[in-house]
């Protein structure tokens, strides 16, 4: 291969940028070109690019999101748009991609890999709710944005002698829930996975006001109920004062953990030697401090199941 693309695609997380910057200084190394593609796949069909050289990704490790930016394509969603896509790698000469976001940006990766192009993903989600991956880009530096933010609302909690629900994001995946209650402290945690009985909640509310303690944090995953309603039934049962904080997005940004920059620097770097190397659709991944390839025709129909360990850990903590 003598030029390689990359996009980066779906909803933004921190280490992005670096996962960029280390998959075009290692294919520089190597003598090959690199080519990023703005706003994704939509860049991608429009032949909207850039060339990319060591003073396009100098200063950009640090910094949060995608310096190449995100769009949603539902163009590429289907084959007429999948076809222009590949024609335009064609005419620029884009030998293999690297494709980096979360499970519909692996299944747009997967799309172009069974049309005979050479694809290798990245998982880049903050929901951590990729398969074949222990972590994807961004969980750490999520879940380090939810602690700060939870740790501040604890004290306004403790002050006023109130319970807040919390709500993060998660739609399909507890994991950020279950993981930030374990971290902060928190008294429960209510995730997609499991159905949860708002009147046993309240009863242990009741049960720890009762014993003096006269504050709380719910956590909620923005998937398993709707925040400002489950507040609402905890205020009418037991009479405790109530506040509702969603976090929303506040949780994408920021600058990467040193977790994420080394994560994003290690897949960066493997994407582009798995393309040289003459591998194609598959996913680099993160198993037990290990890189692996997994076949993205597999990542993408196989759903990863939250630890029952971690749920068990996040409920006895919170007791």
């Amino acid at each position: 291969m003598k030029k390689i693309g990359i996009l980066t695609s779906g909803g933004d997380c921190s280490g992005m940028n670096s996962a960029i910057r280390s998959a075009v200084r290692t294919a520089l190394t190597m003598k090959v070109e690199m080519v990023g593609f703005r706003k994704g796949f939509l860049g991608l069909i429009k032949g909207d690019s850039l060339v990319m050289d060591t003073r396009a990704v100098s200063g950009i490790l640090q910094r949060g999101g995608t310096f190449l930016q995100s769009a949603r394509c539902d163009e590429f969603k289907v084959a007429d748009g999948q076809q222009k896509a590949l024609a335009k790698l064609k005419e620029l000469g884009v030998e293999g991609l690297v494709v980096i976001g979360g499970d519909g940006s692996l299944n747009g990766a997967l799309a172009l890999d069974r049309l005979g192009f050479p694809v290798i993903g990245i998982p880049a989600s903050i929901d951590n709710d990729i398969a074949f991956t222990d972590m994807a880009l961004g969980v750490d530096t999520a879940l380090n944005n939810i602690i700060y933010a939870v740790d501040c609302i604890k004290d306004t909690a403790s002050s006023h002698a109130r319970a807040f629900v919390i709500e993060v994001m998660g739609r399909n995946s507890g994991y950020l829930a279950s993981v930030s209650a374990i971290a902060s402290g928190a008294e429960y945690a209510i995730v997609p996975e499991i159905e949860y009985d708002l009147t046993d909640v309240c009863s242990q509310l009741r049960r720890r006001f009762e014993e003096g303690r006269d504050n709380a944090i719910i956590i909620v995953a923005e998937g398993a109920g709707h925040a400002q309603a489950i507040a609402d039934s905890i205020k009418d049962a037991i009479g405790f004062e109530t506040r509702v904080t969603v976090l929303g997005h506040y949780q994408r940004g920021g600058a990467p953990s040193v977790f994420d920059r080394l994560l994003g620097s290690r897949f960066g770097k493997r994407a582009v030697e798995l393309l040289l190397e003459g591998e194609k659709g598959k996913m680099v991944g993160l198993s037990c401090h290990a890189l692996v390839a997994t076949p993205l025709a597999e990542v993408t129909v196989t759903p990863k199941r939250l630890d029952d360990d971690m749920l068990r850990m996040a409920e006895m903590l919170g007791i």
